[in-house]
């Protein structure tokens, strides 16, 4: 684990192509006799192409913070709490002993499992305690390892997943991060919903291929 988190730059400056204002003249009907209202029309047709290619040509790989904190199976929780809140982050991929990923333990996995399925944050599981129960609420995982609270198998992406793909996938799934893995399934990168907020983000259809 390493504190460092380089990321890659992304810089998204949309440039409207002659393409892009070809595909917005097909999508006037009829004849064009040009008008201000004309221009109008057919420069919000060539944004909205130029934003949907930009939308599916940036990549995880731009965007990806490439030095990820991560934890191990066989990781005890107390030291999976320990490096998610020294690091401040939600969440962290699980790896196995040769850098594949096995799952993905967040904040939620937690209060799961120290406040029954009903437990969701902080709060919920505050006002648990609240109740009037005695002793802490991590005591029944206290001697569990990452392995055994994980959501597995994990939802990952490659270095070649759209952006738009990806904010699907955090919209149908309602999660907040995805790892970046190579074609062996080896952790090299993380996606946050904060990374795919610095890129194009509104839902769409899919990327084609």
């Amino acid at each position: 684990m390493d504190k460092n988190t380089k990321k890659n730059n992304l810089s998204l400056n949309i440039e409207i192509s002659d393409d892009d204002i070809y595909e917005a003249m097909k999508d006037i009907r009829g004849y064009l006799d040009i008008t201000p209202a004309d221009v109008k029309e057919l420069y919000g047709l060539a944004y909205h192409h130029a934003y949907e290619r930009i939308a599916c040509s940036v990549r995880a790989r731009d965007v990806m913070t490439v030095q990820v904190i991560s934890v191990k199976k066989t990781t005890s929780l107390k030291d999976v709490a320990h490096t998610m809140a020294e690091y401040g982050i939600s969440g962290v991929p699980v790896i196995d002993e040769d850098g594949t990923v096995a799952g993905v333990i967040s904040e939620k996995d937690f209060f799961t499992r120290m406040g029954g399925k009903g437990t969701k944050s902080f709060m919920s599981l505050l006002a648990a305690c609240m109740e009037g129960k005695t002793g802490c609420p991590a005591d029944p995982i206290r001697e569990q390892t990452a392995a055994d609270i994980m959501a597995s198998p994990p939802l990952t992406v490659g270095v070649q997943t759209s952006l738009r793909d990806i904010a699907n996938i955090f919209s149908e799934n309602h999660i907040n991060r995805v790892p970046v893995v190579d074609e062996t399934g080896r952790l090299i990168g993380i996606v946050s919903r904060t990374d795919v907020l610095r890129g194009p983000l509104l839902k769409g259809k899919p990327c084609s291929p």
